[in-house]
């Protein structure tokens, strides 16, 4: 049987969908305006160069900082080298070729176009060794050893474990976001 709605029942249905359509448009032009300021406030790719990240690190390594939450500054020197390290070397293992293309590529221009990456920080390169966490000089050591070999190395660079295959400046732009990464929580303290 059709049921006949009355006029102040029609009105509040249409009411309700305009609140609903104002509603999501409210909510869509958020999420756009969001992610436009989140994806505009990154860093300057003119400031992401090795020699910048070696004078900050540097500049921490004079701090009194000893530790971040979970890792200790060695364990973080020992990462930052490691992954460097593997971008000449291969690394240990990687993401599925299909997560490589798609996942990984889109995450890594996201993280070009800001100029600032965005990761867990206590996660290691998927089989890397465990992390030493004893010698903050000869981690620091290792860390600003493996950027001047990144610096100079001209051979074939292995592909990236998530992004794949990446060109010396995006491994370039890789590395120094990676260690800008690490170094903001303990930057942030001071």
């Amino acid at each position: 049987m059709l049921r006949l709605m009355t006029f102040n029942q029609l009105c509040l249905v249409v009411n309700r969908r305009k609140l609903l359509q104002k509603s999501l448009l409210i909510g869509m032009v958020g999420a756009v305006g969001g992610s436009g300021y989140w994806m505009m406030n990154g860093r300057e790719l003119s400031q992401l160069t090795i020699e910048q990240a070696t004078i900050d690190l540097q500049t921490l390594y004079l701090l009194p900082i000893e530790s971040a939450e979970g890792w200790n500054l060695s364990q973080i020197f020992n990462h930052l080298a490691q992954s460097i390290e593997y971008s000449m070397e291969g690394y240990p293992q990687h993401k599925s070729n299909r997560f490589k293309s798609t996942v990984g590529q889109a995450v890594f221009s996201v993280f070009s176009y800001r100029g600032q990456m965005n990761h867990d920080l206590l996660e290691p390169i998927p089989g890397a060794p465990i992390l030493e966490a004893d010698n903050k000089l000869l981690a620091f050591s290792r860390l600003l050893n493996a950027l001047n070999d990144f610096k100079v190395f001209r051979g074939a660079l292995k592909p990236h474990f998530a992004y794949g295959e990446l060109s010396h400046q995006q491994y370039t732009l890789a590395h120094v976001m990676h260690i800008n990464n690490h170094l903001e929580p303990l930057m942030s303290g001071l």
